[in-house]
């Protein structure tokens, strides 16, 4: 048996699967995030362990036997977290997390620094790591003075499983500290920020054995002695593990809390100015590209709370048959974005409401403003010298047909519907720690489940969705230029 364990931002899943790759049950604990100002989104990593230990009880309850039989464990984790530790290994304070916006001065300070563009391959948002210690320390200096270890969020659980400080490429990639191309930590760029590779976790590859199963926590949920736990990856390249994206031109779109166009690469293919992420994939020798959306099931929950309505029955109110355009926009920038304008600051809207527009005009504005957002994504993408010619949809929003048929729409691209399964995070990183403890081919362990359906584009409203895509990009800098 193979356990993945995937730290999301809402919840910790665990999952077992067998050596043939069949899932034999999974198990989750909730999260919350914390947001005590404006821009801010904290976890404190006590629970995650809190929450990793909920889902391996639930785990055991159900499946002892094959508990007892794990012989490796893959991790997976939400990117980009600043987890401090002092030289007792103690959290230092709150992880700042993925979409935190706070320090976006830090970010274009280090950005206007043309080594890190150069070195890492990608502008320097605010939510990565490395403008977050730049933030902590010019406003928690105290704090900053302390630090002995960066870790990121997955890697402080296997801190707590293992012992070992180590990441993997995938996962540093984020960090703005890493030679995304020689996949190596850059002393220049950590000088830069007033850190030394001493502060670094080692680094791995994804399939690479990285730590064994402490023995008292083996004892504790019956899992087997010895376990290997692998490199693992960051959230998305251990979806595109599971969703068997790991050769060149292979893409998918992830309608999750956040939204991910992503595309794998079989060499490094750098343009940060397209503000497309350029990083190192979870197997060796291969890179990816993502272009990231900070809210795209997130959009539609907001909506859901602030209407008194479950996100099912909202979309369930616009039926299936795909609708054209109605005039209304959603922006869908409720935490800023990422690409393709990289700007932190910039916040959600609406325009061209009318005495006539319902919930459900709203609804259908929502879900096409994420559409065309991953759309910016996929332009982004061809600037960046990649051509898709289908995509794989996953995520909880792909459970709404409406949603792929609009994102069909929008890309003017055969959307590949899996068969029925769980292919998301946490069964990539299972098949990670397959990988690590049976040194199998990752090429022959990571293959595309089959496809059940494929969304073409409605070529009725190819026309109208264009003309609503002009629409949708010219209103973001005439806001832009309203807010400043």
């Amino acid at each position: 048996m193979y356990l993945g364990i995937d730290l999301g931002t809402s919840g910790v899943k665990a999952m077992l699967i067998e050596a043939d790759q069949r899932i034999v049950g999974s198990a989750s604990g909730a999260l919350e995030v914390s947001r005590p100002h404006r821009g801010w989104s904290e976890q404190d990593p006590a629970d995650w362990i809190a929450a990793t230990g909920q889902a391996l009880d639930a785990l055991k309850a159900a499946h002892p036997e094959a508990l007892a039989a794990v012989r490796g464990i893959g991790l997976s984790g939400h990117m980009h977290g600043a987890t401090l530790l002092d030289d007792r290994d103690q959290v230092l304070r709150p992880c700042i997390l993925w979409n935190d916006t706070r320090s976006h001065r830090e970010a274009a300070a280090l950005d206007a620094d043309p080594r890190f563009r150069a070195i890492t391959g990608n502008i320097v948002f605010p939510g990565f790591t490395a403008p977050k210690l730049v933030w902590v320390k010019n406003n928690e200096p105290e704090v900053f003075a302390k630090v002995r270890r960066v870790l990121l969020p997955k890697d402080y659980l296997r801190l707590w499983l293992t012992g070992e400080h180590l990441s993997d490429m995938s996962d540093s990639a984020g960090t703005a500290w890493l030679d995304t191309g020689a996949r190596r930590w850059s002393p220049e760029l950590l000088a830069a920020t007033g850190l030394e590779e001493r502060h670094m976790p080692g680094l791995v590859e994804g399939t690479d054995p990285a730590g064994t199963l402490r023995a008292e926590l083996a004892a504790r949920w019956g899992l087997g002695a010895g376990a290997i736990v692998a490199g693992g990856a960051g959230d998305n390249a251990a979806s595109a593990c599971g969703m068997g994206t790991v050769r060149d031109g292979a893409a998918f779109v992830s309608l999750g809390t956040s939204g991910v166009l992503f595309a794998a690469n079989g060499r490094y293919l750098p343009n940060p100015e397209s503000a497309v992420h350029a990083f190192c994939h979870a197997l060796p020798n291969t890179w990816h590209q993502m272009g990231v959306i900070l809210s795209a099931t997130d959009a539609l929950n907001w909506h859901a709370r602030v209407t008194s309505a479950s996100p099912a029955d909202l979309t369930a109110e616009l039926g299936e048959a795909l609708k054209a355009p109605a005039g209304v926009i959603f922006l869908p920038y409720l935490s800023g974005e990422r690409t393709p304008h990289n700007d932190a600051t910039m916040r959600a809207a609406f325009a061209g409401l009318g005495h006539e527009s319902d919930r459900a005009a709203l609804t259908q504005a929502v879900l096409e403003g994420v559409s065309f957002a991953v759309r910016d994504s996929l332009e982004a993408l061809r600037l960046a010298g990649t051509t898709l010619s289908r995509v794989t949809a996953i995520g909880g929003g792909s459970r709404s047909r409406y949603w792929l048929k609009s994102i069909a729409t929008a890309l003017a691209l055969p959307v590949d519907v899996p068969a029925d399964g769980d292919f998301g995070a946490a069964f990539g990183a299972a098949r990670l720690g397959l990988i690590a403890a049976t040194g199998s081919d990752p090429l022959a362990v990571c293959t595309p489940p089959r496809t059940a359906e494929t969304i073409e584009p409605d070529a009725t409203l190819t026309a109208a969705y264009e003309v609503a895509y002009e629409r949708y990009r010219r209103l973001y800098p005439a806001i832009r230029e309203a807010m400043i």
